[in-house]
């Protein structure tokens, strides 16, 4: 169990991933459009009521865990040592993140996306409270002002992006596919760089 989660919260955890699995099965049989929330919450053998109560739209199923990506990548660049430079801590945040997925529940949810191939491009980690966090977390590390060293938030740009874009490669490479955190770790590469250095004081 992990630090401060509860039986309640493993619980609540479960009845998402079984409503997720079953949402999953049913678009890739039926199509995105064609499937109600109804339907889904039938399959996962839980009440409609139930469903909204975990998932807001059916949407989410598809969307949540890249939406939710950047608070917990946010959380783990905190507890990443300090003597790590700012490119690498944040390139093992969203590492770790990525590879704490289940890999036979990526795969479902891989074939469910390119089911509903117009919410592909809504999946983002960007979110405006996520980036702000994580860039005053990356100008500490940089010993530097987000607000006059452009360092911070360009990092955090270049990095959420490059993470977005090996996100949709992996969804959309049909043939000799790679695990999904080789695809991240390969775009996050291109982005270590000197440049993110904290600066000396002269």
């Amino acid at each position: 169990m992990g630090e401060g989660e509860t039986l309640r919260d493993r619980q609540r955890a479960q009845v998402r991933a079984d409503i997720r699995r079953a949402a999953f099965r049913l678009f890739v049989e039926r199509g995105y459009d064609a499937v109600t929330t109804e339907e889904i919450a039938t399959a996962a053998g839980v009440s409609p009521r139930t469903f909204f109560r975990h998932v807001p739209t059916k949407e989410e199923l598809l969307l949540a865990p890249v939406r939710h990506g950047g608070a917990a990548i946010v959380n783990l660049l905190e507890k990443q040592p300090a003597t790590e430079s700012p490119d690498v801590a944040l390139i093992n945040a969203i590492i770790t993140r990525t590879r704490s997925f289940d890999r036979a529940d990526c795969e479902e949810w891989r074939e469910a996306l390119l089911i509903a191939p117009g919410l592909l491009d809504k999946a983002t980690i960007h979110t405006p409270v996520d980036k702000e966090r994580a860039t005053k977390l990356v100008a500490d590390r940089m010993g530097a002002n987000p607000n006059t060293d452009i360092r911070p938030g360009l990092l955090i740009q270049l990095a959420f992006a490059a993470a977005d874009f090996a996100f949709q490669q992996w969804v959309r490479q049909s043939t000799n596919r790679r695990p999904l955190d080789r695809y991240v770790t390969e775009a996050l590469e291109a982005i270590k760089s000197p440049h993110w250095q904290r600066k000396s004081r002269l």
